[in-house]
């Protein structure tokens, strides 16, 4: 059972579509993600290309992933979706950017070991948010509020912004970015028919095919449909995957209860009534202690 729980997908389908979208290093990817920072930043940069990709993969961290990181112009940006309201982001960004600039320093052969002072890109976290917590438009999340004890303003800061990219939340932001718009109406459709009593697949099934209708991201549903419907059902049979354990994990604790009566003279009979069984299911579950016995 723990080879299963280890090896099954526990990421959730928001958070692999955004990087999807976001973080590969595709030509049409480039762009969106070059539109993103645009629009978030007020900035008009029109190469790709200059966005370079330094997202921490986790076959090299084993505790470090993160969603989009990329340079620009002396500029370190992180981008992190969440489906949760998570406080310890910054904490978490924190962790994240120390493997970036280690990595910064490698691959620039700078050393911390010298008199003169090591110059860094300055760093940019945002998380966009898209969970069921009612949150504001924007929430600075910062490190001090998890300090035991305070500490003078400004020392030892980190922040972490949060955008909330809900449906009715920042739409200025989305409009000036369509892929990121498009992303929010996919997610929001999918919601949409849960909440309306679809099951998990359908729910999907037919988001999906709305979007292939309206074109969305370029037709990458179109193009990637059997992709995105595998990404987008795992959250859904992650859920169906868990409620299975816990089933099962009190199946085991039955046979074991089941077992152990038989193993000290309790009668198949008392045994069913007690663990709400039949006497023949009870016969299957001891009968390695008969034939033992």
């Amino acid at each position: 059972m723990n080879e299963l729980i280890e090896t099954y997908p526990q990421k959730q389908y928001k958070d692999r579509l955004f990087k999807a979208i976001f973080g590969r290093d595709t030509q049409q990817s480039k762009e969106w993600r070059l539109e993103l920072y645009n629009a978030l930043n007020g900035t008009n940069y029109t190469d790709p290309d200059a966005l370079e990709l330094n997202t921490i993969e986790n076959v090299i961290y084993l505790t470090m992933k993160n969603d989009v990181s990329f340079l620009i112009d002396s500029q370190m940006t992180l981008f992190e979706q969440q489906s949760t309201y998570n406080p310890n982001m910054p904490l978490r960004g924190l962790m994240y950017f120390a493997q970036l600039y280690q990595m910064y320093l490698s691959k620039n052969g700078k050393t911390l070991h010298r008199t003169s002072l090591v110059k860094i890109p300055c760093p940019q976290f945002v998380v966009f948010y898209n969970g069921e917590k009612e949150c504001p438009d924007t929430v600075k999340l910062r490190l001090s509020d998890s300090f035991e004890k305070p500490t003078f303003p400004g020392e030892f800061e980190w922040t972490a912004t949060m955008i909330n990219i809900n449906k009715n939340h920042n739409e200025s932001l989305q409009k000036k970015c369509r892929p990121l718009y498009n992303y929010v109406q996919y997610v929001t459709r999918i919601s949409d028919n849960k909440k309306s009593g679809m099951p998990a697949k359908q729910a999907v099934d037919e988001a999906v095919d709305w979007a292939i209708k309206r074109n969305l991201l370029n037709g990458l549903f179109k193009i990637q449909k059997q992709e995105v419907l595998s990404m987008s059902l795992t959250e859904f049979d992650e859920e169906e995957f868990k409620r299975d354990m816990r089933n099962e994990g009190r199946e085991e604790k039955t046979i074991e209860d089941a077992r152990s009566f038989y193993a000290n003279g309790v009668s198949v009979e008392l045994i069913a009534k007690s663990l709400d069984m039949t006497p023949e299911q009870v016969k299957e579950i001891v009968h390695d202690v008969i034939v033992v016995g």
